[in-house]
């Protein structure tokens, strides 16, 4: 076994909730107001020159501004740059065709501030492992006298064993009522042999999420499930007389948490499924930059429907997910470009649009290849790390994929036969 150095989030419950709980809502609150800030300012440039200020500029200007001091100069950077990702992320779904998106709102409910997440940096606190305690710095205005920091006893939520070491990040959030910390670390991991040396190739697309070769069969994994419950919540936000109500706000997590577990069953199903076929490396496509032309870098016209489904595209969290679950198995993950595998024959090599017949068919000009689409191009994908990938063979599965589909009642993945027999 190999030592391996990975990124964790570890969530804690604070032991002395009670002692530090009006520090956290004033560093909490103070958040909220200088988003608040932010928010009037760059709306104010938005009016005069037409242009929405970056993170980085928001920060330069409100330097010197009074709520700024409320925090930790690193954790007021983070609120402007939160605001700064908020507003990208609206002008990409505009770009997109999604003409219902809103801009980032204001932090108020009903006249008051609520408590947002504030985060601490390298320079905002201070580590007592063997006390399990964490020293959260505050801003100039919030210190009085010598309490100048607010001293969090912690407990890992997890197994009992776990301890916090190497911490790089700290989050204090607002849970259901009360504060909490997520505390992301650097992780020494023994990481076991790979089960083989055979590889795994997997195309992601919307549709079918993720469609995988393994270079003698190939599994896809509809996204069916996931598009339902997109449909559904948005309908019932719809009915909600305001977009900040609790109705809305509740929708919002159940959607975010059912997303969330589908993505996870989902890379724990694949990394399984290549666990028992010996794989050593999975190789995934990447699709940094799916959302821009090459050529002019301009957002891509994928269609009024396509385009809101693109944005709404968790292909990177997916990766994600596969990539730590993988290291876990002792997998290795990598990255490869994913440009024209879906037009290349996987036997021949040729390459064109017209190939592409109907969009799960794939049939070659050259060598009459009838393939899947999307495992077609899962196979390109898996061959980019193959030094002399395999010619003559039988290439029938490729026309013939399994489908594992997301049953509902046992909240994991399993042949399509299986969960279409099975009893509501």
């Amino acid at each position: 076994m190999a030592n391996t150095v990975v990124t964790r989030t570890f969530r804690a419950r604070i032991r002395n909730h009670s002692q530090v709980r009006d520090d956290l809502d004033s560093l909490g609150f103070a958040a909220s107001k200088l988003w608040n800030v932010g928010r009037w300012t760059a709306q104010r440039v938005w009016d005069a020159c037409g242009q929405i200020p970056g993170a980085n500029a928001l920060t330069a200007y409100l330097k010197k501004h009074e709520r700024y001091a409320d925090l930790h100069s690193q954790s007021s950077q983070r609120v402007l740059q939160e605001l700064g990702e908020a507003f990208t992320s609206w002008v990409g779904k505009r770009e997109n065709g999604d003409t219902k998106a809103n801009p980032p709102g204001y932090r108020k409910r009903n006249g008051d501030h609520p408590r947002s997440t504030v985060t601490f940096k390298q320079a905002g606190f201070k580590h007592d492992a063997p006390n399990n305690r964490l020293r959260l710095s505050k801003g100039k205005n919030l210190k009085e006298s010598w309490s100048d920091f607010v001293l969090c006893e912690y407990e890992v939520i997890g197994p009992p064993e776990t301890t916090i070491e190497n911490v790089q990040q700290v989050r204090a959030v607002y849970e259901h009522g009360e504060w909490r910390l997520h505390v992301v670390c650097q992780v020494e991991i023994d990481s076991p042999d790979a089960p083989g040396n055979d590889v795994a190739g997997i195309d992601l697309g919307i549709c079918n999420v993720a469609a995988v070769s393994f270079g003698d069969e190939s599994l896809l994994y509809p996204g069916g499930a996931l598009k339902e419950d997109e449909y559904y919540f948005a309908k019932k936000r719809a009915e909600c007389d305001k977009s900040t109500s609790r109705e809305a706000r509740r929708l919002d997590q159940r959607r975010t948490d059912r997303r969330t577990h589908f993505l996870h069953t989902l890379s724990k199903a694949i990394v399984e499924e290549c666990v028992e076929r010996d794989v050593g490396t999975i190789v995934v496509g990447d699709l940094a930059g799916i959302r821009e032309d090459d050529d002019t870098g301009e957002p891509t016209n994928w269609g009024d429907h396509g385009n809101l489904d693109l944005h709404g595209w968790a292909f990177d969290r997916l990766t994600s997910m596969l990539t730590y679950k993988a290291e876990r198995r002792g997998i290795e993950v990598k990255l490869v470009s994913e440009r024209d595998t879906s037009k290349s024959c996987s036997a021949c090599g040729r390459t064109a649009d017209s190939q592409r017949v109907e969009r799960g068919l794939y049939v070659c000009e050259e060598c009459g290849l009838v393939a899947n689409t999307d495992s077609n191009g899962a196979e390109n994908i898996r061959q980019q790390v193959l030094p002399n990938p395999p010619q003559d063979r039988d290439n029938g599965w490729l026309a013939q994929p399994a489908v594992r589909l997301f049953d509902r009642s046992e909240g994991c993945f399993a042949p399509r036969e299986q969960v279409t027999n099975r009893e509501p």
